[in-house]
């Protein structure tokens, strides 16, 4: 169930002693559908990016407490063609596995799903390093999404994936389906079986295969990944089954305990340690209050595992704890992320994504001009193929994200500024354009489910030519932007405006009246710097830092 294979490099000498516990989420913001792995020494944390790019966020740590950032694995239009996807479509549900002297990494690249159908294509690259180079990515199937694969004891290989029935009346969640993998030809062999339905929480998915004394042990999410959440285990003495579930009930779920921190408890995998030690990763999110939105999106946390005399794996209590023991490993934390980024480096940061298409230099420009971040203009905030959007997740409930923006529009379509978003129908927006009396103008506009709301009192004139400050702070349910021209005092730019917007609960499942999503949404909030030319006039704006912090 592990390796030993040869761990990258190490960064930092361990220290003597380890940490008591670990504390959820490990990683804050969205990080949802987590894949745990361990290498050797080594534990990395794969997590789903949806239309963001890199796809697929890879974290790494040597005691499970403190986490890193790499930079994400499927960073090249090679790997990952992300132009067109819908909001919440892209990258779904990765898995991390090693074998055979290869990481490998599947995960699938949704382009609809609407209206009972699902367009999911899957996909596997490998790498003989965790930062890659990756693989051309060799195309699996399109039955069914959240892949994994499964490397038996006797070398062969199996993918996994939930099967989708698309047929009215029917349940569009029809099971776990595995199938043969030729790792080393790249290819699926011989045909497909379902070897398990799930039980009566129903929406069956996200599937991974252990192997420990003789056991098949099967980890599915089930009941929907909002509030009734949960990770199922089931087991067999064959792959093929028949599977046997826990007669003590779902493994981790916080469905009937709205009073806990940490909600939507589900999607796990497993890992163990050189002692022996069990956890598991899975999703959760943390809400406003009691069953309410979750701005930052779903996160990843680490439970603790202990097997049975009778050889089940269960969580204690069967509930998501905050604090949880934390192995008996030496502390090995990482050096902390500056506060400021002033854009000195040849490329953006591992914390920075960009939105539906790779960082490229035709468009993030870091080399023309010192300690600048020049952003050359997108599509308009409905673009689905080539926006301008460089953003990083929100960590905290309390945060906030400065600028300085030197931006010189030439027209309406052309505008520039800071941004909190959540996809193309829900943002919040304070930005530089020009005015139909030809003034360089500061500006604030919001989309509340695709209806564009101004805030016409918070219009400013802005000197022509010179740079604006721009800070936007999300302080729980609220968001609110301020301004400096000069050397002058931050000033309030327009009132202060509602953060849940920017949730999974808000954008997806308001309009749906039995309370499942009419239109899932699976992200989170994302501050950031965006820019438009929608006249695709050759505007950019250059940023001269960007200063990120939690309160």
């Amino acid at each position: 169930m592990t390796t030993g294979a040869t761990s990258p490099a190490d960064l930092h000498t361990p220290e003597p002693a380890h940490r008591a516990t670990i504390s959820n989420p490990v990683l804050t913001g969205f990080h949802p559908d987590p894949s745990i792995l361990r290498v050797g020494d080594d534990y990395y944390l794969a997590t789903s990016t949806f239309e963001w790019s890199p796809g697929v966020r890879v974290h790494h740590s040597r005691d499970l407490v403190h986490w890193r950032p790499l930079r994400g694995a499927l960073d090249e239009r090679r790997l990952l063609d992300l132009s067109g996807v819908p909001d919440s479509g892209g990258v779904w549900a990765p898995c991390l596995s090693y074998a055979h002297g290869l990481f490998h990494l599947v995960f699938t690249r949704v382009d609809n799903h609407h209206g009972g159908w699902w367009d999911a294509q899957n996909y596997v690259v490998t790498a003989s390093d965790i930062e890659g180079p990756w693989s051309d990515p060799a195309p699996v199937h399109a039955r069914g999404f959240d892949p994994s694969l499964f490397h038996d004891e006797d070398g062969t290989c199996w993918m996994l994936s939930m099967t989708g029935d698309w047929r009215p009346g029917r349940h569009p969640f029809a099971g776990i389906q595995a199938q043969r993998w030729e790792c080393a030809a790249g290819r699926p062999t011989g045909g497909s079986s379902v070897i398990f339905t799930g039980t009566e929480a129903g929406v069956t998915e996200a599937p991974h295969l252990y192997r420990r004394d003789g056991w098949y042990y099967l980890m599915t999410a089930e009941g929907g990944t909002s509030y009734d959440h949960q990770v199922t285990v089931a087991r067999s003495r064959t792959l093929a089954g028949p599977y046997e579930v826990d007669p003590a009930g779902p493994t981790l779920t916080s469905r009937n305990h709205p009073e806990l921190t940490l909600q939507k408890a589900g999607h796990g995998s497993l890992v163990e340690t050189r002692e022996g030690q069990w956890y598991l990763a899975h999703l959760t999110g943390r809400p406003q209050h009691p069953r309410g939105r979750c701005v930052l999106g779903r996160e990843t946390a680490l439970q603790q595992v202990e097997w049975t005399h009778d050889g089940w794996p269960r969580v204690p209590g069967g509930l998501p704890a905050v604090e949880v023991p934390a192995p008996r490993l030496p502390a090995h934390p990482f050096p902390e992320e500056p506060a400021r980024d002033d854009f000195d480096s040849g490329r953006l940061g591992p914390h920075w994504a960009t939105l539906r298409r790779p960082a490229t230099p035709d468009w993030v420009d870091l080399s023309s001009r010192r300690s600048h971040l020049r952003v050359h203009g997108g599509q308009s905030p409905l673009g689905p193929r080539s926006p301008s959007l460089v953003a990083r997740r929100a960590g905290s409930a309390h945060c906030s994200l400065e600028t300085s923006v030197d931006f010189r529009p030439k027209d309406i379509r052309q505008l520039a500024g800071l941004t909190a978003y959540y996809d193309t129908r829900h943002w919040h927006y304070a930005y530089v354009s020009r005015d139909d009396a030809g003034r360089t103008v500061l500006s604030l506009l919001s989309s509340d489910d695709g209806r564009r709301v101004p805030q016409p009192d918070a219009d400013v004139v802005v000197p022509t030519g010179a740079p604006v400050d721009l800070r936007l702070t999300l302080e729980g349910a609220e968001v609110h932007f301020e301004y400096r021209l000069g050397t002058g005092r931050w000033s309030a730019l327009g009132p202060r405006l509602d953060a849940t917007i920017l949730s999974d609960e808000y954008a997806g499942e308001k309009h749906a009246p039995d309370g499942r999503a009419a239109s899932p949404a699976f992200t989170g909030a994302f501050l950031g710097l965006w820019v438009q030319d929608i006249g695709a006039d050759g505007a950019h704006a250059d940023f001269d830092h960007a200063t990120y912090q939690e309160y």
